[in-house]
């Protein structure tokens, strides 16, 4: 047993951090002044008898403790307990009125219009994935060609911003060739058929390393492939590279620096899908997979300059990706538009048996689809907070009331309820501690190279503190964040926020609902800026019509960064 496992139990973790009593070894009994010293620190406050008659359960208890941490579960096994963002859909629920208004029908795709092979190859970087698609599906390009471009651009630009961890040019070359051979006999798979793409490196692909971005893991191979992976496969998409996310998933920091926003080389790219994000915007790839558990899909995406959707908790499977943490952990596309999020959307998404949280259900989404009937709602209160981009985020509004929107204004009652969302952030906390314990209690989370108050090794040992009965209580709290948002979507389909001021970030990824974040301007030059749209559960088609007619009527999504 290492000398951290050998501390025991949260009660003598609590004594060396407030320095009151010794270390006491796991056969040495508790005193009360020790049990005393850790109410202090939780906020409690019991008797002397009422501690006298807890002492031998808590060495009980620290006798579990010990035991359970002898055998800490792998990453990937789920809780037995889990959140499912249904319990507030009408139909199947306690709370009526949550359903969003989902149809039995197929994704319908639209034609990018004229095209034409270029000169120069090169000037497809920025090509959209249905431009691309169309390309192939005419023969005017190969598979192979867009997959030796894309593997060139990242072997280029690469190191520059620091966005690729494993480049896969044998497996994917190897899969472009099949694909132009099955073009060849007639067979097409659909709009993803020879589009290159990179994935976040906490998805696993067999046979390649799956670092997780953290140097504990850099030579960590998996014998398993995730099925976002799998499903792309599927559909035609090329796999080309694993690409960089901050330290298990957190900020732009890996073991190997930081990656780069491609718009100002002198400052990160933001994260957690750090490479994701950055690849995309600099044209190395037309789209990339990452995760978010609590803004890593929305930020690097805003820094960066791209489109991403974070799609309804359980809509893409999450088999074969890091867990961070089991309730919250979502899987989405980040590409140049809408409308590209939308055909990897319809590929990724639906259900797994590797993944009991996944569901099956439709995505209606259409082309040429329009706002028609459409009740479009934005948080009101967030708006009229003082933030870097206000002004970009009311001109945002401005256009969207030229296309003839009538805007609803939207309020979150969270001071009547009593909640604080950010009070919520134990759940991820105590999740993320739960996923890396054994990292913890190792001592290698010394290995990671962020180490200060807001990264995750602090938040792991921190997190060893949370009660579980705290615990409880925050999940129960969400669960009246649930209901309040079967309230907001009464009255409006899909809401506009910014994409940082205000709650809706933390509140939607603790309830689950869809979000996309597009580009709405510039704070500066070279500092790109944007603006969310959050829809009902399970209603990302709606959410991405809105998104896609958005794009149509401004360009923001069109500029790339110089230089690239």
């Amino acid at each position: 047993m290492n000398a951290r496992l050998r501390l025991g139990t949260v009660l003598v973790l609590i004594l060396a951090a407030t320095g009151c009593g010794e270390k006491i070894r796991d056969d040495q009994p508790l005193a009360q002044q020790q049990v005393q010293a850790a109410e202090d620190v939780l906020g409690l406050d019991f008797s002397a008898s009422e501690r006298d008659m807890m002492m031998e359960d808590l060495e009980d208890q620290r006798t579990s403790y010990a035991a359970l941490r002898e055998n800490i579960p792998d990453n990937r096994v789920l809780p037995a307990v889990r959140f499912d963002p249904q319990v507030a859909w009408a139909g199947k629920s306690r709370f009526p009125g949550s359903r969003a208004p989902l149809v039995n029908d197929w994704a319908v795709w639209g034609d990018p219009g004229p095209v034409r092979r270029p000169a120069n190859l090169e000037s497809l970087a920025f090509a959209s994935v249905a431009e691309l698609g169309k390309l192939i599906r005419q023969r005017q390009v190969s598979c192979l060609e867009l997959t030796d471009l894309a593997l060139a651009r990242l072997e280029k630009y690469g190191p520059e911003l620091e966005c690729v961890i494993t480049l896969l040019p044998e497996r994917a070359r190897s899969r472009a060739r099949e694909l132009d051979a099955m073009l060849d006999r007639g067979e097409y798979l659909g709009p993803l058929h020879g589009i290159p793409y990179g994935a976040k490196d906490l998805l696993a692909v067999r046979g390649a390393p799956t670092t997780w971005g953290a140097a504990p893991y850099q030579d960590q191979v998996l014998d398993e492939t995730a099925t976002v992976v799998a499903k792309l496969d599927r559909a035609g998409a090329v796999l080309v590279a694993k690409l960089t996310l901050g330290a298990l998933a957190w900020g732009d920091v890996w073991f190997g620096g930081q990656t780069r926003n491609p718009w100002n080389l002198e400052e990160g790219s933001s994260g957690s899908s750090a490479g994701s994000a950055a690849a995309v915007s600099a044209g190395l790839v037309p789209f990339a997979i990452g995760t978010e558990t609590l803004g890593s899909i929305v930020s690097p995406s805003t820094r960066c300059g791209v489109t991403g959707l974070r799609p309804t908790f359980g809509r893409v499977s999450r088999a074969g990706a890091m867990a961070l943490s089991w309730t919250m952990d979502k899987i989405g596309p980040i590409a140049r538009s809408a409308a590209d999020c939308a055909m990897v959307f319809d590929a990724i998404r639906g259900p797994d048996p590797r993944d009991p949280t996944t569901v099956d259900l439709p995505f209606p989404y259409r082309h040429d689809s329009n706002l028609e009937g459409l009740r479009i709602g934005y948080l009101k209160d967030a708006f009229d907070q003082d933030y870097p981009g206000k002004e970009l985020d009311h001109a945002a509004l401005r256009e969207l009331r030229y296309l003839g929107v009538d805007l609803i204004p939207v309020y979150f009652p969270l001071e009547e309820m009593g909640i604080n969302p950010d009070d919520l952030g134990i759940i991820l906390s105590a999740e993320a501690a739960a996923a890396f314990q054994e990292l913890t209690l190792s001592g290698r989370d010394d290995e990671l190279v962020r180490q200060v108050r807001w990264a995750w090794p602090n938040v792991f040992r921190t997190a060893e503190f949370i009660p579980a009965v705290e615990y409880i209580q925050a999940n129960r709290q969400r669960t009246r964040l649930m209901e309040m948002m079967v309230d907001v979507f009464r009255d409006v389909d899909v809401y506009i926020t910014p994409s940082f001021a205000g709650e809706s970030l933390m509140i939607t990824n603790l309830t689950g609902h869809p979000q996309v974040v597009v580009p709405d301007g510039f704070l500066d030059a070279d500092s790109p800026h944007s603006i969310s749209f959050v829809g009902r559960l399970y209603d990302e088609a709606t959410l991405l019509t809105l998104a896609r007619i958005f794009q149509e009527r401004t360009d923001w999504n069109t500029k790339n960064p110089p230089g690239f």
